[in-house]
């Protein structure tokens, strides 16, 4: 049976309380408001929260959730997370290792049999810090197919290659692949399915009421932020592509509230044990990516800095939390563009200069 920590609910509650606060709005701040002009108005629109010291000190939406509609972005919003979902892909595979069910170290091919030969030598541990060599499944897809890929059909495209980019554990890439074969092995190792496992084991327990690995006729997503690039001149609605299904590496909606209780809950053991803690936010290997000296599990990782950005056709995100300061930047946007890290990172900046 899984260890569900019922024991640490009233906490997660209390500290969710604290750090929401209460839904009333909060006052204008000129310096992000500035920062954020560009999602303001008529136009698909932002969502920030600072939080210090467990409190938010910033929260507030701006623009459009649903264009079409005139439908604000609010706190609640739900935004596809996008790669910003592999911190939970991870956080499962860490759970289940908690609970016995298996070790990051188990060979892939224990929970995946199909896989061809040149997968022998990988583990979970070499996914999870995108160490695998696995191909990218997006060079696999058949452009002419316009049907949605699933993870299970991630699978079934590596299955087919007996290459890789490189020898299992020899270098780093970065792995979309790799997270939705890990979804599927969370299915596996728990005889539940993957979102059924999130909900049931990190959402609920959390309070994430309205957070879900989100799948077309299985759930509703409430509050929900379209997506939307801009066109010649024109934001025209792109919230769906041809990998949008894919759970593991992106598949994820989410809002400031819910992600609130998740940062709350990176700070102690209501959900995971301190040594896996440590595991998802120490380096795993080294990149080449700039502003990434390394990875760990579902994190990338900037000396004291922890961080992860999401894009995906409509949307980009990012997660950036300063854990020995006790301050997360979170930023949520249902456009393609800008590219949002610049502006956590600005925002961050007023707090991070401040006398200790």
């Amino acid at each position: 049976m899984y260890r569900w920590k019922s024991r640490f609910a009233p906490l997660c509650l209390l500290a969710f309380a604290s750090a929401a606060g209460a839904a009333a709005p909060m006052p204008p701040d000129p310096g992000i408001d500035g920062l954020m002009q560009r999602y303001d108005g008529q136009v698909p629109g932002a969502a920030v929260l600072v939080l210090k010291d467990g409190q938010p000190v910033f929260r507030r939406g701006y623009g459009l959730a649903v264009v079409e509609d005139g439908t604000p972005v609010t706190p609640a919003t739900n935004f596809r997370l996008a790669s910003v979902s592999k911190q939970f892909t991870a956080a499962a595979i860490l759970l289940l290792a908690e609970d016995g069910r298996l070790s990051i170290d188990d060979p892939l091919k224990k929970w995946l049999p199909g896989l061809p030969a040149v997968a022998d030598a990988m583990t979970l541990r070499h996914l999870l810090g995108h160490t695998s060599g696995l191909l990218d499944y997006e060079d696999l897809m058949d452009p002419a197919d316009t049907r949605q890929v699933h993870d299970i059909d991630v699978l079934h495209l590596l299955e087919q290659e007996n290459r890789t980019y490189f020898a299992p554990g020899s270098d780093y890439r970065y792995s979309n692949s790799g997270y939705a074969l890990l979804a599927l092995v969370v299915g596996k190792a728990s005889g539940s399915d993957f979102a059924s496992f999130l909900h049931q084991r990190i959402f609920l327990p959390l309070g994430m009421h309205a957070t879900f690995a989100h799948q077309d006729g299985v759930d509703e997503v409430p509050e929900r932020a379209y997506g939307y690039s801009e066109i010649d001149g024109r934001w025209q609605r792109t919230d769906q592509s041809t990998t949008s299904a894919v759970l593991g590496d992106g598949g994820i909606y989410s809002s400031l509230d819910d992600l609130a209780r998740w940062d709350a809950a990176l700070y102690d053991e209501r959900l995971l044990r301190r040594a896996s803690l440590r595991l998802a936010f120490s380096p795993a290997t080294a990149t080449p990516e700039p502003d990434v000296p390394h990875y760990g599990f579902g994190w990338r990782i900037n000396g004291d800095m922890l961080w992860h950005s999401g894009e995906s056709i409509g949307f980009r995100n990012v997660i950036v939390r300063y854990p020995k300061r006790k301050l997360t930047v979170i930023v949520l946007s249902n456009r393609n563009d800008p590219e949002p890290y610049p502006l956590a990172l600005a925002i961050a900046k007023r707090w991070l200069d401040a006398k200790r």
